[in-house]
């Protein structure tokens, strides 16, 4: 694209004048229970270490005004997308955001972190510096991190089962475990799969459908040049993007149009408000194998472990395909939600999943435009969703 001197020149001089204005301040985020605390609810911080030695945060909303004054609360846990953290759940007004509205509701509320992401980048023995602590993708995640957050919200709690709920990646995750490690089964009362990436087959993102077929060669280079994590905004990008995105700047389209490419549209529902705050969260940091692991299953159309490759194949799992995730011995009462318009999803998708799970409803977003995104940051999205889990979670409660 030719860009002219003279705004080569305008370029230069707004990147300074950003610097100057951002260099001396200090990081814009709030920690999740700083936020929470702000909104006048109780919140805790808890850890949980996994069995591989990742150290995991967790934030636990314990009540607030408008909750039940009872301490026989149900407990339900929270896991985010990809390249997302708990903050995901925090974002804007309590009414709108579901980690404040289960609160409300008299349920005890957890909102994990995925080992790599912004709350969840210490280990008991490595360091984010090291190669081997990002060789992870979402299987780890799903064998590793999902039963240790259960495990910690069990024990505090002092409950024996709890609720999940889990947006893209945190839904894939959750399969995951489910399929493999299936004495969790019985620690979950029911689970909501909020726009759940597991069948890819169809899935029409144009950007991830053109770099999908090149997913082993990502990998390569990834791994040639030491590239193994998608890094968390740092504090300048955070004050940069504040000021290029908050509703009065005339750049907000640019921050909405990066924020469509990477999350799939959504402009029609979004709330434009809350831009500003989602970039000073989001990017929260991924490991590569996290992509090129959803890349693998556009490719294939199928729902399977990690594939490292013919020979390491044969050693890991004795064959030369990895194998399919035994989803059809999940027996949890699983609630699939999911949208028309949703460039990660297909419904055809969901509609295969659908026939695979033993023990499921589907429900269908009621507004065609609805997206990927809208499944947490949309307008409308307590209407259109969340009073429909509520009312399913009543029945479990």
């Amino acid at each position: 694209m030719y860009i002219s001197l003279k705004n080569k020149i305008l370029l230069t001089y707004m990147c300074m004048y950003m610097y100057v204005l951002t260099r001396n301040l200090v990081a814009p985020f709030k920690a999740i229970a700083e936020r929470v605390r702000l909104e006048g609810y109780t919140a805790e911080t808890h850890e949980a270490v996994t069995e591989d030695g990742y150290i995991l945060q967790l934030f636990r909303i314990t009540g607030s005004k408008r909750s039940p004054p009872t301490k026989k609360k149900p407990v339900v846990l929270l896991l985010h997308g990809l390249m997302d953290c708990s903050a995901t759940w925090v974002i804007g007004c309590p009414q709108k955001s579901l980690g404040y509205i289960l609160a409300d509701w008299g349920y005890d509320v957890w909102l994990g972190n995925a080992r790599g992401s912004r709350y969840s980048r210490k280990h008991k023995w490595m360091t984010t510096k090291e190669k081997k602590y990002w060789l992870f993708s979402w299987h780890e995640i799903g064998v590793f991190d999902i039963p240790a957050m259960i495990d910690v919200a069990l024990k505090v709690s002092k409950k024996e089962k709890l609720m999940y709920i889990g947006h893209s990646q945190g839904s894939t995750s959750f399969f995951v475990m489910a399929s493999l490690r299936s004495e969790y089964q019985e620690k979950v009362e029911a689970m909501f799969a909020l726009a759940p990436p597991i069948y890819m087959g169809k899935m029409s993102h144009p950007v991830f459908r053109l770099l999908a077929p090149f997913a082993n060669d990502i990998k390569k280079i990834g791994d040639l040049i030491g590239l193994y994590e998608f890094m968390p905004s740092d504090r300048f990008i955070q004050q940069a993007a504040k000021l290029l995105c908050d509703d009065t700047s005339i750049m907000q389209p640019i921050c909405q149009t990066g924020l469509v490419i990477l999350a799939g549209p959504g402009e029609k529902l979004l709330n434009m408000t809350l831009i500003s705050e989602i970039v000073q969260y989001d990017p929260a940091g991924a490991s590569t194998r996290q992509f090129v692991h959803y890349a693998q299953g556009i490719n294939s159309g199928k729902f399977r472990q990690y594939d490292h490759g013919f020979i390491q194949n044969l050693k890991q799992y004795g064959s030369i395909k990895p194998p399919n995730y035994p989803i059809e011995n999940i027996k949890i009462p699983i609630y699939l939600h999911y949208s028309e318009n949703d460039a990660f999803v297909h419904p055809d998708d969901v509609r295969k999943l659908h026939r695979k799970l033993p023990n499921n409803k589907v429900f269908r977003v009621p507004e065609r435009s609805f997206s990927h995104i809208d499944f947490i940051w949309s307008e409308p999205v307590d209407i259109l969703l969340y009073h429909e889990i509520l009312d399913i979670m009543s029945n479990h409660s």
